[in-house]
């Protein structure tokens, strides 16, 4: 009897240094992962901030507003004068205020602030002197002192000072006005200005005149 070939050649068992264990798998495995690390940690950049700060943005809005409004009071004190506007003389060397909402009263209006448009038309100096502000312009008659147009721009004068007096840290109780009248004014209708302001939550006044010397 002739004996059975045995398997040969390609077809043949696999030897020993092919065959995949399971420890070289793991290795393998471990390095790939070492190697991603070390290739994250190399590639790795700080994110860019692409979002607007919206709170810096108030902050820096804020400020504007604050130096702009201080610019405008600051200019309060050089005041154009002309025939329907001269202002009286002073013997004081003080300093003028620099702050608070421009009250003009000229010959023939009163202005609030930087509009040029009149709160109030004044009628002659002698109905002035004696009456006041045109009945028209009172809230209950000849004999009463508020004039109704001039309240309701100083409420708006008001709620804006406020809003500036509480940012500056300021006490917002009460708003201060500067108040730049004619040298004839009679006094019957500063008088009238002065309790309408008084009525709007305005508690100081300070009244702009030329400096210098008594004659």
């Amino acid at each position: 009897m002739g004996s059975t070939p045995g398997p040969t050649g390609p077809a043949g068992p696999a030897g020993p240094s092919s065959i995949r264990t399971p420890a070289a798998k793991a290795a393998s495995v471990v390095r790939f992962k070492a190697a991603l690390r070390k290739a994250k940690r190399r590639n790795f950049r700080e994110p860019e901030i692409d979002f607007l700060n919206i709170t810096a943005m108030l902050d820096l809005m804020t400020i504007i507003l604050v130096f702009m409004l201080k610019t405008s009071a600051s200019s309060s004190a050089s005041i154009p004068q002309s025939k329907d506007l001269a202002l009286p003389a002073s013997v004081m060397r003080t300093e003028a205020a620099q702050e608070g909402t421009v009250v003009v009263i000229s010959k023939t209006q009163i202005l609030v602030g930087d509009d040029p448009n009149p709160v109030v038309l004044l009628p002659s100096r002698e109905q002035v002197a004696q009456s006041g502000v045109d009945v028209k312009y009172k809230r209950s008659g000849p004999n009463d002192m508020y004039i109704v147009p001039l309240a309701n721009t100083l409420q708006h004068a008001r709620e804006t000072d406020k809003a500036i007096r509480t940012a500056k840290g300021l006490d917002p109780s009460t708003s201060e006005a500067i108040i730049v009248a004619d040298t004839t004014t009679p006094y019957r209708l500063l008088i009238e200005v002065l309790f309408t302001l008084g009525q709007s939550e305005f508690g100081k006044y300070h009244l702009m005149v030329i400096s210098g010397k008594k004659k």
